[in-house]
Parts: structure tokens; sequence; C-alpha cells
């Protein structure tokens, strides 16, 4: 598999660890997906922070910090792609003096899982991850979801936006309008289209980046967690993945969160998910 220059730090995320470090806390490390930034798991990460853990959310590389700054320079997403992001992950996890927790959703999710699969996690939670080679399920709502991207070959190279209309599809079906809304404004930025692409190619490119090495012994524990109305990455492609997973030696959960979405991380509803990862980590990663 080819691996990438790894990209520096920002002066966030290496505070981030530093910080994770000179505590001596477990860390624990949330990976965003497309379409998302690290900020959105701050709510996420306050709760951790209050249950002992010290959170660190690595951006993929070349992120803006801001949502207003990232709708100004959609082309800094572009060309990025799950090789080079699992690359920046492993950079900012071997900064750290304790091995992480890690959680991710969507794309993050399945970085979650590529880093476990490095035995670098002391314990992973992938919510409604995007699927990897051995993946077979690819539902209508799925294709749908990612039809943004793979509608237009070129997008491979570029950085692709949702629009609200989009969003509701992909994310937001099942909360309210208004509630739609306001999650598209306040969290939607745009992302690049290469990973949509590598992951719908991932079982026909022997040599793809969107793999996972699911019997690794060290991958540790790991938890998979669907929004059971989720559009862009079904209760199919979980299962799928799980069913990978659980020939692992370790530790493999599934749990099936009814009535919640691709949205389950930000929306409303976030801290049942929430409270479900952290419950799962605490057995095997105590603070």
């Amino acid at each position: 598999m080819m691996r990438h220059m790894p990209a520096a730090l920002t002066a966030r995320e290496t505070s981030e660890v530093a910080r994770a470090n000179q505590s001596g806390k477990q860390p624990v490390v949330f990976i965003h997906g497309l379409w998302l930034l690290a900020s959105s798991w701050d709510r996420w990460a306050d709760l951790f922070e209050q249950a002992g853990y010290s959170a660190v959310k690595p951006g993929w590389p070349d992120d803006p910090e801001t949502v207003a700054d990232a709708k100004a320079r959609p082309e800094a997403f572009a060309r990025k792609g799950v090789g080079q992001v699992a690359g920046h992950m492993e950079t900012v996890i071997r900064g750290l003096t304790r091995k992480p927790a890690v959680i991710g959703h969507s794309f993050g999710g399945l970085l979650a899982q590529i880093v476990a699969g490095r035995g670098l996690a002391a314990a992973s939670v992938a919510v409604d991850p995007a699927p990897f080679r051995g993946v077979l399920p690819l539902p209508f709502s799925a294709l749908r979801a990612a039809s943004a991207a793979l509608s237009n070959p070129a997008n491979v190279n570029r950085a692709v936006s949702l629009s609200s209309a989009q969003f509701r599809f992909a994310f937001a079906n099942a909360v309210g309008e208004d509630e739609a809304k306001q999650l598209y404004e306040s969290y939607a930025v745009p992302a690049p289209g290469k990973p949509l692409f590598q992951a719908a190619f991932a079982n026909v490119n022997p040599r793809t980046e969107v793999k996972v090495d699911t019997m690794n012994p060290d991958r540790g524990p790991m938890l998979l967690i669907s929004g059971d109305k989720d559009n862009t990455v079904p209760w199919a492609i979980v299962n799928a993945s799980y069913k990978l997973q659980k020939r692992n030696p370790g530790t493999t959960e599934v749990v099936r969160i009814p009535n919640r979405g691709h949205s389950l991380t930000i929306d409303s509803g976030w801290r049942e998910v929430a409270q479900t990862a952290l419950d799962f980590i605490k057995r095997f990663a105590a603070p």
C-alpha cells in the first residue's frame, strides 16, 4: 500500500497532543469524516474530558479551522485521499505517550478502523463507518448520498460541496426540517471527492488505500455503531464491516441505534451516541 509523506501537525493539533501527554490522562482521538471539521466533535470532547479523558481532535491535512473559513476556501480540501489522511492520523497518534482510544464517524470511522488495524488504538469506536475493501453491500441510498461526488469523474481531484437538499438526504434525513437547516449552516463544509471514489472502487483495486487489517491481534476492542435510518452508511454496510471485524481475536461489538441518520454525532440526539461510545471506551481504556 502506498504511504504518503505525513503532513505537519497544526499548532492546535500539536497543542492538544502536548496537553494530553502532560496530563497523563488516557487520550481519546476523534476523527471526523467528509463534509465536517474537527470542531464537529467539540461537545463529544467536552463530555469525554468531564469523564477524565484528554481529547485530541485532529483535522485532515490542510483543513481550515472554522466553518466560515472552510466555505471561503473550498480548494483547501481538494485531492486528499484516504492514505494521506490515515498517515496524518498515525503521525498524531505516534506523538502521544499513551496509546489512545480512537473514535471516528463516517470516513473517520473507516480511518479509526485503519489505525486500529495498525495496532495504534487501545480501543476504537466506528460510528456509521465508510466501507473498506471486502465490504460488499452497496445500497442504493449510499450511492445516492455519494452521487454529489461520484456523478462527475473530474470530482476525484476536486473539493465537493453538498447543497442543502443533498445534506438533508445524506445527513439530516432523520431530523426535522428546521434542525436540518441549522445543522447544514453550522457544520457542513466542502470535502475532497477522492475518498468517495477510492471507496467506490476498493473492491476492484487490489492496491487500494481503503484497506483495513481486521485480523491484527493488536487491533484492540472495537465497537461499531449504526444509525438505523442512515442513508449514507446503511445498516447493511455497518453489519458487513462488523462481520469482517468480529473474526479478530479481540472484542468486537455492534450497536444499532433506532431512528437516527448520518448526523447522529452532531444533531440534537448526539449525547446518546456519545454516551454509548464513552461506556464502551470506559470498559477497555479507563481514564
